[in-house]
């Protein structure tokens, strides 16, 4: 049977800061965006937030209603990447098998090791604090699925064992919807299908639940029983490049499709532009739109052929938008990404009858490639870009 470990390093961004700056512990704090451009969202926050109900997601005036004395710290990049980098240099001490996930969670299998999970556990907690000063909670299981769960049922600075004997005491009166991918609206229809628990998923007949979710109703039922057996995988090969993609919080909230189609435009010529520096090509678009409720969406279609042009990705993600939005819910954020990724030398190879207009609009992006590259990205832009106001109507 396999060893696998889950840690997270808690509270991670504030943690970080913390370990910057001591005289913040103790302290409600945190790691916010710039309200002035409408990022005010808590990504963070320390236990001392957590206790006055400060919750990750919220804007920052309700956080500051609920606890008056918050320090409000902007995010700092660079430290969450060296501290998230020497965090997996420690893990690859105990295993060559090591998946992030994100940048504060991994996921490690031990099996091979002499040591058993629980040590191993107990120290990746101890080297965290000593070389780092954050604390993890580790989750160490048979699966990835329930190691995951036993990492987030105790927290700050804990080990969870959820082994083959406990599984059913431990994980089964769990909500349903703290299974591993399940969004808000596979929770909801749970829930409405009476599947209130981890347990009622798994005591259902599969046939149900594949007749309910499709697909979807296989991979539930496995994940609820246990019987989860996808690999973790080496660090390169989880962190080879599977998309490339680009998102936005506008100083605005987008309230018409014109206003949504001035980001996808800017959105879809960064990705674009992205794709030809890396000599990829994508198969598949994804729209991801969050609401102003912060409820969050992803959609996505398949594209005839491979493209790393902006045309191709600005019709696709526009169609998405008319299919998938409706203005009386205006957007907060917008994101897009070229998927499903293939390299462009060998799409060119394939390309046996090409489209002139293709080409043309390839030659003419890629000019717009070197005009930002010689003169910086505002040399040339779009004059959809342009605010309404800018804007003049020759006549």
């Amino acid at each position: 049977m396999r060893t696998i470990l889950h840690s997270d390093c808690n509270n991670f961004y504030a943690s970080v800061e913390c370990a910057y700056s001591p005289e913040l512990r103790g302290k409600p704090i945190a790691v916010c965006g710039d309200p002035a451009q409408r990022h005010g969202i808590v990504l963070a926050k320390s236990d001392a937030a957590k206790k006055c109900g400060v919750r990750t997601g919220e804007a920052i005036w309700t956080a500051r209603q609920k606890c008056p004395d918050l320090l409000v710290i902007p995010p700092s990049g660079e430290k969450y990447l060296r501290f998230s980098h020497i965090m997996r240099q420690i893990y690859a001490q105990y295993s060559s098998r090591v998946e992030p996930f994100g940048l504060d969670e991994s996921w490690l299998d031990v099996t091979d090791s002499d040591m058993d999970g629980l040590e191993i556990a107990s120290q990746l907690r101890r080297k965290a604090k000593e070389e780092l000063g954050i604390t993890l909670s580790v989750g160490v299981s048979f699966n990835k699925v329930f190691a995951k769960l036993g990492s987030d049922m105790h927290k700050p600075d804990a080990t969870t064992v959820i082994s083959d004997r406990n599984y059913r005491e431990k994980i089964w009166p769990l909500p349903a919807g703290d299974l591993l991918f399940i969004g808000r609206a596979t929770a909801s229809a749970l829930y409405s299908n009476g599947l209130y628990t981890i347990g009622d998923i798994a005591r259902s007949n599969p046939e149900t639940l594949r007749l309910i979710f499709g697909k979807s109703g296989d991979t539930l039922y496995h994940f609820a029983t246990g019987q989860d057996d996808a690999p973790v995988l080496p660090f390169h090969a989880s962190d080879d490049v599977k998309s490339v993609g680009n998102s936005t919080t506008p100083a605005f909230d987008i309230c018409d499709e014109r206003d949504a189609s001035r980001v996808l435009y800017m959105l879809c010529d960064s990705v674009a532009e992205r794709m030809r520096e890396q000599q990829v090509r994508c198969r598949t678009v994804t729209l991801w739109l969050r609401d102003t409720s912060l409820h969050s969406s992803t959609h996505q279609m398949k594209l005839p052929q491979p493209t790393d042009l902006s045309a191709d990705l600005i019709r696709a993600a526009q169609r998405l938008l008319r299919e998938s939005w409706q203005a009386d819910h205006p957007l907060r954020s917008l994101g897009v990404q070229g998927c499903d990724l293939t390299p462009a030398a060998q799409e060119e190879q394939l390309t046996v009858l090409p489209d002139p207009l293709a080409r043309r609009r390839a030659r003419l992006e890629k000019t717009i490639d070197k005009l930002h590259s010689r003169f910086g990205a505002d040399a040339l832009y779009r004059g959809i870009a342009l605010p309404r106001h800018q804007t003049t109507v020759a006549s």
